[in-house]
């Protein structure tokens, strides 16, 4: 049985180091300025630096937001309280024919400079996961990165995920002239692998 897809319900989802908050048009002029500061790391993602692009990003995220086909978050840090980039679910899945989907893939994930090696993407990725298999109850989280980027790879080892393989030719890359494909290099977590995971991530944090 394929569900229908359906836009998920935009909720907060709150840590000690990181919030999670529902993509808004007023975070836009945070998210200029979290994207400017430092661009250097930068060059797999789409992160757009004037405020007309931001804009425009913000609203294509919440146009596939209500179409069911991603969910899209602002990174907040709490000790100063400043936006600090984006992330989302997307690649949303329905197998079953539930109300909540069976797989979602975390993704579009960026990061202000100076939030970068903080505690911050550690604590987001547990936020993540936990909604997806505590709340959502999905079979599979999917993580994927472009096949280059040693830095996100290296990341999304570190997260516990396992590795599946390089889709080859799997999507466009990101700032190319002229376009060209992408190879993938995918991950997952599955509802089995989930509780190692999180023991995991909450070592990470602790420590």
């Amino acid at each position: 049985m394929t569900g229908v897809p359906r836009p998920l319900e935009r909720v907060t989802l709150t840590g000690t180091f990181a919030q999670l908050e529902p993509l808004e048009p007023a975070h836009v002029d945070d998210l200029v300025n979290a994207a400017d500061a430092d661009r250097g790391t930068f060059a797999h993602t789409w992160v757009p630096a004037s405020r007309s692009a931001m804009a425009e990003y913000v609203d294509t995220l919440l146009g596939l937001q209500a179409e069911g086909e991603a969910l899209p978050f602002a990174q907040r840090r709490l000790d100063t309280g400043e936006v600090v980039g984006c992330t989302r679910f997307m690649e949303i899945r329905w197998w079953r024919g539930r109300a909540t989907p069976d797989e979602v893939e975390i993704g579009g994930t960026w990061l202000a400079a100076a939030a970068q090696r903080t505690p911050i993407n550690t604590e987001a990725k547990l936020l993540l996961l936990s909604y997806a298999f505590d709340t959502l109850g999905v079979w599979r989280v999917a993580l994927c990165t472009d096949a280059a980027n040693v830095r996100s790879r290296t990341a999304i080892e570190r997260i516990g995920a396992t590795f599946e393989g390089v889709l080859r030719h799997h999507r466009v890359r990101y700032n190319s002239d002229p376009v060209e494909p992408r190879d993938s290099a995918m991950y997952s977590v599955t509802d089995t692998e989930w509780a190692d995971v999180r023991v995991g991530l909450e070592h990470r944090l602790a420590n």
